[in-house]
């Protein structure tokens, strides 16, 4: 997922909208034309990003989570090749389609990757492995500023070969994907294939250490009673799940809505007051980028020790501090001389702080409220929170900072203690605990009062369980 981050890298889609307006219409481009063209480029990614995430969940169901996956790779190849030949063929609209598409690439991916990855993983290395997203994500962020300096494919030549390198990835993953079998619970619980299933699990686990995870998916597949995949939909009317429903939205809104994009938005002008050349930003942008790897694999190394909520929480109420600080700084940034480079560093301790807690925690979490047949819905609604927000950020953004200026930040550290404050309420630990003992954790918040009862009814079934297994043994 490559975004338009540079501002040569800009500078040259410009010069190319205006080139291939003015040698198809013998005019120029009207500023205000360019504009909205550039707004284009820029925005249908977001709408790519929430048509995948609605469309993610039901090719999880029907093609399964590897055919998915293997699907989603021909859609960022097409992308590819659209952006790759937009600048020798003239045609900025395939520049256009080809973003559209990509974002619909990401759309998916990030709907079903953390699925798959969520559903073979054992209990005790679940976090870890789910992070396996945030730090491949952050990684290619990484490299695309990487490879997207100017001495490298940022030049005016190369950029079309840069957009297009998205295919470098999906290539790879075609070529080693289908060696790998398919989620072992997708097979069991929604195919009712229980031989494949334990051919899964035995080349995922092993073969002396399968059989624990086997009667995992067994319990869950008894419990479940045969329900079938629910609409994203069904899920608002469940009681069941409505407080694993509402903590995902509001973790999703939190993660996007926590400032992240003020930081990286006023970056710019805080290191240009720390000294730093106008042409050396670039290359100190790089450090923010190191920041987010350095946190995305701490957290995969942290997470499955420390915990969950230990993490997400800390990093939310660190995110506060740095953004009162920081809103300080800005304020008296004339001030003193230190003050500029108090900044700075605030600008990378909130960023390592995000990769801590909510940028590698909100999705790995969401896997593991849902059992299965609520688990591609949620990540339905939680991509489409997700995008929606994402969207809503770039378009409100400008005008909370240009009306507030850097007490913009006062705002965001306010939503950030919010959610601190309802994750620390709400959320229960879920470190070493299967999806069915997720589910009973909150029993008590979905039905009050009717938890007793609800548990009573659940022993019941989970002692037919266990005898059933027992006879099938």
């Amino acid at each position: 997922m490559l975004h338009i981050h540079h501002s040569f890298l800009l500078q040259h889609i410009h010069k190319f909208l205006n080139e291939t307006w003015s040698s198809r219409y013998q005019k120029e481009l009207n500023p205000d034309l360019l504009t909205f063209l550039w707004s284009v480029i820029a925005s249908i990614f977001s709408l790519g990003g929430l048509c995948g995430a609605l469309i993610g969940g039901s090719m999880a169901i029907r093609l399964g989570r590897k055919g998915a996956l293997l699907m989603n790779n021909i859609i960022a190849i097409l992308a590819s090749i659209l952006m790759g030949i937009s600048f020798p063929t003239g045609l900025f609209e395939l520049l256009i389609a080809g973003r559209f598409l990509i974002g619909i690439n990401s759309g998916i991916g990030l709907c079903v990757q953390p699925l798959y990855i969520g559903e073979f993983a054992p209990k005790h290395l679940r976090g870890g492995l789910a992070m396996g997203t945030s730090i491949f994500l952050t990684g290619g962020i990484l490299t695309g500023q990487i490879i997207g300096l100017r001495e490298l494919l940022g030049g005016e030549k190369h950029w079309p070969v840069l957009l297009s390198s998205s295919c470098i990835p999906a290539l790879a993953q075609l070529l080693f994907l289908p060696w790998f079998p398919e989620s072992p619970r997708y097979l069991l619980i929604d195919r009712g294939d229980e031989l494949s299933c334990a051919k899964a699990l035995k080349r995922f686990h092993g073969s002396s250490e399968y059989r624990r995870e086997m009667e995992d998916i067994q319990r869950e597949c008894f419990a479940l009673g045969g329900e079938k995949p629910k609409k994203p939909w069904q899920l608002f009317t469940d009681r069941a799940v409505r407080w694993q429903l509402i903590t995902v939205i509001v973790m999703t809104m939190g993660q996007q809505l926590s400032g992240i994009n003020a930081i990286y938005f006023y970056a710019t002008y805080v290191f240009e007051q720390a000294g730093i050349v106008a042409e050396k930003i670039p290359y100190v942008t790089l450090g923010t980028g190191v920041c987010e790897c350095i946190t995305a694999l701490s957290c995969g190394l942290l997470i499955d020790h420390v915990g969950r909520r230990c993490l997400i929480i800390g990093g939310y109420l660190l995110m506060t501090l740095w953004c009162t600080v920081l809103t300080f700084s800005l304020t008296y940034q004339e001030l003193y001389s230190w003050v500029p480079y108090l900044s700075m560093t605030c600008v990378f301790a909130f960023i390592l702080s995000f990769g801590l807690g909510p940028g590698g925690i909100t999705n790995t979490i969401t896997a593991e409220l849902f059992v299965q047949s609520s688990r591609p819905a949620a990540y339905m609604i939680a991509g489409t929170v997700s995008w929606i927000s994402f969207f809503t950020v770039g378009m409100l953004f400008p005008f909370i900072v240009n009306g507030l200026k850097q007490y913009c930040f006062v705002v965001f550290l306010l939503e950030c203690f919010f959610v601190a404050a309802f994750i620390f309420l709400v959320i229960p630990e879920t470190k070493n605990k299967s999806f069915l003992e997720i589910k009973k954790e909150f029993h008590k918040l979905n039905f009050g009062r009717h938890a007793r009862k609800k548990e009573t009814e659940i022993y019941e079934r989970r002692q037919l369980q266990d005898e059933f297994l027992k006879i099938s043994a």
